[in-house]
């Protein structure tokens, strides 16, 4: 019997005015000095906060500009600027993020990761997903542990466009269908085992949290407040999801998202909204039950998550772009290879062509 592995950040924070605390974290793993990297709209937003935290305990730091990609050309940038910190700050949305933790982990530092959007569930987990400078996806780099620290301040993920929160609900989606999957095949997940009954647990929770509370959690950020409901779905899109996806296993869905990014019109989509529309292609190549299909349909369109071709950016989908797209889902080391049977690129085809039916 193969062993069953469950990885998670050392320390999961999350609430309203954590910013404020962020240098105690820092305390924790560093004195020498914080290297903060941050989106010019971050810097702009919530530099305040940053630097009164950090100048109120008198504790060196740097904030540095993020380039706008999670490449490897920006990661080097990186490094070579945070060469006399002790430990790497990642402020931002999910690009910042994953360059934040390749840059700590190739300058061999401790990370924090401080999310201000609840977009994707890239905060917990021990990975990056690498670019190429135009934005097409590259690879996944495994890295071998994960955040020491994920600190979530509620208050500025609230004020973040409802769009946000949502494209982190399509990421969130596929957490439960592709463990579910990956537990059919016994295959391994990225946490290095098979899939527990814990990360299978916090996958299902997961669902259940987003069917329960995601339509709410839209609407009260649409009106500009904070609920209970977003504080769920916040920790379902950070921690559930990150958590059951990396030990629960992944399938077709994500494989589909990395598909897509092959096509320059999905590149102003965000992630979860592609991985919304895998996870109905996933669903479709399951041959899954209606009921099912219309569920994840159904709350997929209350909150504004992606089902057809046009609302991925896709207005004229030719079957030599769609065949594309199946291609490079279907490529070897693709996690679409757990599904339990052989998926092929025309099988992908033929499943998005079905899925955009029905998601219409």
């Amino acid at each position: 019997m193969s062993k069953r592995v469950i990885i998670s950040p050392m320390k999961y924070v999350q609430g309203p005015g954590e910013m404020e605390n962020l240098a105690d974290y820092y305390k924790v793993l560093g004195s020498k000095k914080a290297c903060i990297i941050a989106s010019p709209s971050n810097i702009r937003n919530n530099k305040e906060k940053i630097t009164a935290s950090f100048e109120k305990g008198k504790i060196p730091y740097e904030i540095e500009k993020f380039g706008g990609e999670c490449c490897k050309s920006e990661i080097d940038r990186l490094i070579a600027l945070a060469k006399d910190a002790d430990c790497i700050i990642g402020v931002g949305g999910g690009k910042v993020i994953d360059t934040a933790k390749a840059v700590a982990y190739y300058a061999k530092l401790p990370v924090i990761i401080a999310p201000t959007i609840a977009s994707t569930d890239a905060p917990c987990s021990a990975l990056t997903v690498l670019y190429k400078e135009d934005g097409t996806f590259e690879e996944y780099l495994l890295l071998p542990a994960n955040p020491n620290c994920v600190l979530v301040d509620t208050a500025i993920v609230a004020k973040a466009p409802a769009r946000l929160l949502v494209a982190g609900m399509g990421d969130a989606l596929a957490t439960y269908f592709e463990a579910r999957a990956a537990v059919s095949t016994n295959s391994i997940a990225m946490a290095g085992g098979l899939t527990s009954i814990s990360a299978m647990a916090l996958a299902e929770l997961c669902y259940e949290t987003l069917l329960a509370d995601g339509l709410k959690a839209k609407l009260s950020m649409e009106a500009g407040v904070s609920s209970r409901a977003v504080e769920n779905i916040v920790e379902a899109n950070t921690f559930l999801s990150g958590i059951g996806f990396e030990s629960g296993g992944l399938g077709a869905a994500h494989s589909v998202h990395n598909g897509l990014t092959v096509l320059p019109d999905t590149h102003d989509v965000y992630h979860g909204e592609k991985v919304s529309f895998g996870v109905l292609t996933q669903l479709v190549l399951e041959n899954a039950d209606m009921d099912e299909i219309t569920e994840v349909i159904d709350f997929c369109q209350s909150v504004g998550l992606a089902t057809t071709f046009a609302q991925l950016g896709i207005k004229d989908p030719t079957p030599e772009k769609l065949m594309a797209v199946a291609k490079a889902a279907t490529a070897p080391g693709e996690t679409i290879h757990n599904m339990p049977f052989e998926v092929t690129a025309d099988l992908v085809y033929s499943a998005m062509v079905v899925a955009d039916k029905l998601g219409a």
